[in-house]
C-alpha cells in the first residue's frame, strides 16, 4: 500500500452557494456516494494560507499572539495570512506575512509541511515555510488594524512551545503542525533536506 494522499473527484449533481462572504464563501453539494445515494455536503470554499516558522539563532520561534473571536481565546500563533491573489506565489505570501505581522526578513526559506486544515468541512490549504537567517527589515511598520491592534510578538524557545503543544497549552494548528514537523524533521533527515522554497503545491498551483 502506497501511504499517499490521493486527487479524486466524485460526481456533483447539484451545487448552490448559499453565503457569499469577503474573503470566504459557504457552498452547497450534492454528491453521489459509491452506493449510488446523493449527499448533501455544505463546507467552507477558501483562498488557501500561508503560515511561517520563523527560527532566530539562538533557536528560538518568532510567535504571536492574538485575538481570535470564533474560538473566543487569545492564541499564540505563527505569522500566516491569506493567498489574496489568485495564483499568487505562496513564497511571495509568506515573506509579506513576515514583514507585515513582525517587521522581520529571512534569507533562508525552505517548505516545512503542506496541510488541509479541516477537510470535512472548508477546502482550506496551508503551506507553512521554515525561514532562518533572521534580521530587522527595512523600512516603516506595516500599520494594523482590528484583531492585529492588540497583537503581541515574542520569540520562544522550540523546546518550549513543543512542551506547550504536548500539554494541550497551545492550539493554534499552524504553531502545532509547524513546530512538531521542525522537530520531526530534525530528528529524522535533517533540514537540509526538507523541500525547497518554490516546490510544487498541487493544492494551490501557482507560477514561479
Amino acid at each position: 500500500m502506497e501511504l499517499q494522499d490521493t486527487p479524486e473527484e466524485w460526481q456533483i449533481v447539484a451545487t448552490t452557494t448559499p453565503f457569499q462572504g469577503n474573503k470566504t464563501s459557504v457552498r452547497t453539494d450534492d454528491v453521489v456516494m459509491p452506493d449510488g445515494t446523493v449527499a448533501r455536503r455544505d463546507y467552507q470554499v477558501h483562498p488557501g494560507s500561508v503560515a511561517v516558522l520563523a527560527l532566530d539563532a539562538e533557536d528560538r520561534v518568532l510567535v504571536l499572539r492574538q485575538y481570535r473571536h470564533p474560538v473566543r481565546h487569545k492564541l499564540w500563533e505563527i505569522p500566516a495570512g491569506l493567498l489574496d491573489v489568485p495564483g499568487e506565489n505562496p513564497l511571495h505570501a509568506a515573506q509579506r506575512e513576515l514583514y507585515e505581522e513582525a517587521h522581520v526578513k529571512a534569507e533562508d526559506w525552505r517548505v516545512l509541511t503542506d496541510v488541509y486544515t479541516t477537510p470535512g468541512g472548508c477546502d482550506e490549504a496551508v503551506r507553512i515555510f521554515l525561514a532562518r537567517g533572521l534580521s530587522e527589515a527595512e523600512g516603516e511598520r506595516f500599520e494594523v488594524s482590528e484583531e492585529e491592534s492588540d497583537m503581541e510578538l515574542a520569540r520562544v524557545p522550540l523546546a518550549e512551545l513543543v512542551r506547550g503543544v504536548l500539554a494541550g497549552e497551545l492550539h493554534n494548528n499552524c504553531l502545532v503542525v509547524g513546530v512538531l514537523s521542525l522537530s520531526a524533521a530534525r530528528a529524522g533527515d535533517g533540514v537540509d533536506a526538507l523541500r525547497p522554497a518554490d516546490a510544487p503545491w498541487p493544492a494551490r498551483p501557482f507560477e514561479a
